[in-house]
């Protein structure tokens, strides 16, 4: 059988699988749900390091260490803040309103992963989906397929260990765009739960399933006058670094206020970045366009490979190559989202040009996503707030890891919705809230006028003789109201 029509075989094995284990799952209650996931994260934890050499060795993006950390962020943090989630049966009561909260799970999801940050991100999407009583079908990046498998098969191990049904974590081994295809339009799948490119969320938004996806984020960082220039640069050099740039919130513009300027400069030569000439800076963005996008080679690549791409050396130890600017546009490209640690550097005389320098940067293909501000003004960072057209405006931290709640109090989360303005539903960063439903039960609300004769809205509607629906409803019950008001002499 030729490969597609074996890969679309597959997928919908895996689907009936997932529907199955899907249907047992959904029956679980809080302990025998919290225990899987606890097993899950366990597992996760353990196999951390493992996963993150498989990654980059497969992949060829990023630094171990780096990944192993990412690893472990999915594996403890979001594990940490989503363990006391109640996600079974009854989840809250409003006695006063009347209304009790049952959640109930989604069912099936698919979920699709990136090379450039494949296990951890099925980590992270497989605790989110199991905490809402969900089962997850994998759909990885091919050119992360052996490290996505072996992490899928870990956590699935773990889930079954701890008593989950089988399939409740499958994980294509023939990721074709046919098999891709078919999962995220099968009828069997409820939910797309989308990480990667514009294409694939694209995909999964057109697949006429319920999806979330997320959007690029082409992070600027402005630094104001009012800023602690070294605190500043450490933060934005520690971000664009890690893992070598491919984290979508890292920093992708320095946009400074020219006082600081000078300091800002030294302080990124101390940190061991290099500014290029206006020659570097040229050949290096040859190197980034391939043909009006960027160019794949580069992502997730230490500075001094790309400068040797580029035809030129850095020290071996370089941490990011900047290149100073004054355009934005379809044609310049270190105004794009470089996922790589290469920055722009564009001056400004003060934070309401830094404002829309900011904005220009965003609507070229980061709106929704996140900013970085560097300001103890806070006057500038309530206007950066009200203005930016972003859903995370992170402030004086690594915007990396800002934005995915590990140096901030925001929910931990590794797929970050980006609203409208990035092509979204959410804006929020997806948890286990996002993965479930929520049914109310609401009682009947007493009505002022009921209440006025001592019962229910329902009783006046009895009292009114309304046993049947009547166009003459509303006025028998205004006569009811109006005699036993007459009668307690009001």
């Amino acid at each position: 059988m030729d490969k597609d029509l074996n890969s679309i075989q597959e997928a919908r094995d895996c689907v009936r699988a997932g529907r199955k284990a899907a249907a047992a799952f959904g029956t679980f209650g809080q302990a025998g749900v919290d225990r899987v996931v606890g097993a899950v994260a366990r597992a996760a934890e353990k196999a951390a390091r493992e996963l993150a050499r498989l990654a980059v060795d497969e992949t060829g993006f990023g630094v171990v260490e780096h990944k192993v950390q990412k690893n472990l962020f999915a594996a403890r943090n979001v594990y940490h803040y989503i363990k006391d989630i109640r996600t079974c049966d009854v989840i809250a009561e409003e006695e006063a309103l009347g209304i009790t909260e049952i959640a109930s799970p989604v069912g099936l999801i698919a979920g699709v992963t990136p090379s450039t940050n494949p296990t951890s991100t099925i980590i992270y999407k497989a605790l989110v989906a199991l905490k809402a009583r969900n089962a997850v079908v994998f759909c990885p990046h091919p050119a992360a397929l052996n490290c996505s498998l072996e992490t899928a098969r870990v956590l699935a191990e773990a889930a079954t260990s701890a008593g989950a049904p089988e399939g409740v974590i499958t994980c294509l081994t023939q990721p074709t765009p046919e098999a891709t295809r078919e999962i995220m339009s099968h009828p069997g799948i409820d939910l797309i739960l989308a990480t990667g490119g514009m294409a694939m969320v694209r995909a999964a938004y057109s697949s006429g399933k319920p999806a979330y996806g997320v959007g690029p984020g082409n992070v600027p960082a402005y630094v104001d006058r009012s800023a602690d220039v070294g605190h500043a640069v450490s933060c934005i050099v520690a971000s664009k670094t890690f893992d070598n740039g491919v984290i979508c919130s890292s920093e992708q513009a320095v946009v400074c206020d020219a006082p600081v300027r000078s300091a800002a400069v030294k302080e990124f030569e101390r940190a061991g970045c290099v500014f290029l000439t206006d020659e570097q800076k040229a050949a290096v963005a040859r190197v980034l366009d391939d043909g009006g996008k960027l160019n794949t080679g580069v992502v997730g690549r230490p500075a001094a490979r790309i400068a040797a791409m580029a035809a030129f050396e850095v020290p071996p130890d370089a941490k990011v190559l900047i290149g100073f600017e004054d355009r934005v546009g379809p044609d310049v490209p270190f105004s794009w989202e470089k996922i790589s640690p290469v920055l722009a550097w564009y001056d400004v005389k003060d934070w309401v040009q830094g404002c829309e320098r900011s904005l220009e940067i965003l609507a070229h293909g980061g709106m929704g996503h996140t900013l970085a501000l560097h300001a103890r003004d806070e006057n500038v960072i309530r206007e950066f707030g009200l203005r930016k057209p972003v859903f995370r405006v992170v402030v004086n931290t690594p915007a990396s890891q800002g934005a995915i709640g590990l140096t901030t109090n925001l929910a931990p989360a590794l797929t970050l919705g980006c609203g409208t303005l990035g092509g979204n539903i959410t804006s929020d960063n997806i948890t286990p809230v996002h993965l479930m439903h929520v049914k109310r039960v609401a009682r009947d609300r007493p009505s002022a006028e009921a209440e006025a004769v001592g019962g229910s809205a329902a009783a006046a509607l009895e009292n009114a003789r309304g046993q049947e629906v009547r166009s003459d409803l509303v006025e028998k019950v205004v006569e009811e109201v109006l005699r036993a008001l007459g009668q307690r002499g009001e």
